[in-house]
């Protein structure tokens, strides 16, 4: 168990819905608020995806991606900021031809899906390495496409958060450090508790963090009922923590959490209560190697 321990917030996500929780944030103005909220409360880092403000349905536009991260720069430039670069890698297949692309696919080239991290750079840029069935259709990142996102987000001066949701994963993620695509000791997630990805357990944690290269930082993300049980396993294990309305929408059984920043306080409350305490924006710079 390690004495500082990084709180990233995940403030809105790409899948939850305002039918979930009616208080997700939605606009650019509700997701910088939330962020600034949620660093009052303890977090380190936001990770952010955008939405389209009438529709509330995921967004890849650059404008609002600005827009947010602008109004968080302007009133607290040290927080983290990490963006996501997750969509655009969705994948239904038609039932009449599976080889073409059904309502629903959101599958882009990679210089559309790191857009944003080139024109805005972030601290932190997010690099899935999953291909994976996701409820009724897949996600798809080929090492190929992997590798040119890689180069993007280098190229804009950003870390990469490589996200695993399997070991093979961490398999694809030694190669990509092998031959030079990563730069070593990476900073990974691993996402605990989407279906057919790892699972939520105190096992499945230590076994991912035992396929980890040497030096390797990790935050083990709880999805749904999963989320603050991986805060404590996370944290015991000797990674850092992360909570948001992006993984689960309730702060316990049956009752809806007040807000990201309220997420935020409980995890926190975890964190100390286990004898660790949470690193601000200044010394998580330093633990991840931002400059």
């Amino acid at each position: 168990m390690r004495d500082e321990v990084i709180l990233t917030c995940a403030v809105t996500g790409n899948l939850t819905t305002r039918e979930q929780h009616p208080g997700l944030p939605v606009t650019p103005l509700e997701i910088a608020e939330a962020s600034l909220a949620a660093a009052e409360e303890g977090a380190a880092i936001v990770h952010l995806h955008v939405r389209d403000p009438e529709t509330g349905r995921p967004s890849m536009e650059l404008a609002y991606y600005r827009e947010v991260v602008e109004r968080i720069r302007a009133r607290n430039p040290s927080l983290i900021i990490n963006l996501t670069t997750g969509p655009g890698g969705r994948f239904v297949p038609s039932e009449e031809e599976p080889r073409l692309a059904a309502p629903g696919t959101t599958l882009t080239t990679p210089a559309i899906r790191t857009a944003h991290i080139t024109e805005l750079r972030p601290d932190i840029a997010t690099l899935d390495l999953n291909t994976m069935n996701s409820g009724g259709e897949v996600v798809i990142n080929t090492p190929r496409n992997v590798r040119r996102m890689a180069a993007a987000i280098r190229a804009a001066g950003a870390v990469p958060e490589i996200e695993l949701f399997d070991s093979g994963d961490i398999a694809l993620m030694r190669d990509l450090l092998a031959d030079g695509t990563l730069a070593a000791p990476p900073l990974c997630s691993f996402v605990m508790g989407v279906r057919y990805g790892f699972q939520p357990s105190p096992e499945t944690v230590l076994y991912a963090r035992n396929l980890l290269p040497e030096a390797a930082e990790f935050t083990a993300i709880g999805i749904g009922r999963a989320a603050f049980p991986m805060v404590a396993q996370s944290v015991l294990a000797g990674g850092h923590a992360r909570v948001g309305l992006e993984d689960a929408v309730m702060i316990e059984r049956g009752v809806l959490a007040p807000s990201n920043a309220a997420m935020v306080a409980k995890a926190r409350r975890i964190v100390e209560s286990l004898g660790s305490r949470l690193a601000g924006p200044a010394r998580a710079r330093a633990i991840i190697g931002l400059s």
